[in-house]
């Protein structure tokens, strides 16, 4: 009873006072107010970001200046030197030809070598249009391989299967090739074809890809001995990166003219997958051999100009 008796007195006594020990001072707060900062004036000029590459080079081509934007001189003073901090110098193509041909003689390199061009291509068109990444064969006026290419005809008519035999063409036939492609039993080099057997064709596009006949390539057409007469000998370069095409053009040990009038084929070949009157296709242009360094060649007479008819037909875009 006496327990009892004091738990309840300090119940009595205890809970109002723990009861006002749990209450927490309640204060209201205001949300802050927003900080008002005061405009830029329009005097303040913003801060340039970084020059692209062409304004770069728009820049490094201006000869008014001391020295190049961004570089230590216009000509190194010495025979070595640090590439990075000179412009790349730009030879006319036939003394690059006769420095690469110098190289290999120095180098003791195979005196047959390949020789490459690299060339970077402007592919803009009117406001957001570009032109597509596309592949070409040209018949080089110089061939620097002796095999032929073997290729393949589709037809289903007897006279043009004997025609396309006669004049080179590796196999001939309609839709019983068809199989037989795929199951990889037959292969070619290029496959050309007449417009009526082309809906028989259609399984193959997977497998052919940008082999498939077009008439964009020119071997889509009713001219067999023409397009085998191309494509036996035919010369392919493909757009990489979307803007660059890398590919060979001739053997080193050919006359420095030869080499010369395989790269002008070349180029107006590449110029007739975009018209002249959205600018100049080709920007820039390198040529090397197998075991030397890139040399940048002016393209001024290889570019096609307003007015001069062009031989190659025209992309339709």
């Amino acid at each position: 009873m006496v327990f009892q008796l004091v738990v309840s007195q300090c119940q009595k006594c205890a809970f109002p006072k723990i009861k006002q020990m749990m209450r927490v001072p309640f204060k209201q707060y205001v949300a802050p107010t927003a900080k008002f900062t005061k405009k830029a004036s329009k005097d303040v000029k913003p801060v340039k970001g970084w020059l692209s590459k062409e304004e770069v080079e728009l820049k490094r081509k201006d000869r008014s200046q001391p020295k190049p934007f961004g570089l230590t001189a216009w000509e190194p003073t010495d025979d070595v030197y640090v590439t990075k901090y000179y412009p790349w110098p730009t030879y006319d193509i036939e003394e690059a030809v006769q420095m690469l041909k110098k190289f290999q003689q120095l180098d003791f390199t195979y005196p047959k070598q390949p020789v490459y061009v690299d060339l970077k291509l402007d592919m803009n068109l009117d406001k957001k249009k570009k032109v597509e990444p596309f592949v070409g064969t040209i018949r080089l006026p110089y061939p620097f391989t002796v095999d032929a290419k073997k290729v393949l005809v589709f037809t289903e008519n007897a006279s043009e299967i004997t025609l396309a035999l006669e004049n080179g063409a590796a196999y001939a036939g309609g839709s019983e090739l068809v199989q037989q492609i795929l199951d990889d039993e037959i292969q070619a080099d290029f496959y050309v074809a007449v417009p009526g057997v082309l809906s028989k064709l259609t399984p193959l596009k997977n497998k052919l890809r940008k082999q498939f006949p077009k008439s964009g390539r020119g071997s889509l057409g009713m001219d067999i001995p023409k397009m085998l007469e191309l494509f036996k000998q035919g010369h392919e370069y493909t757009v990489e990166n979307e803007c660059v095409i890398k590919t060979k053009i001739a053997s080193l040990d050919m006359p420095c003219e030869q080499i010369v009038d395989n790269l002008d084929a070349l180029i107006k070949d590449i110029c007739n997958h975009k018209p002249l009157h959205h600018g100049p296709f080709v920007e820039r242009g390198l040529i090397s051999s197998a075991t030397s360094e890139a040399l940048r060649f002016n393209l001024e007479q290889f570019l096609p100009q307003l007015g001069e008819e062009k031989t190659g037909s025209e992309v339709e875009l």
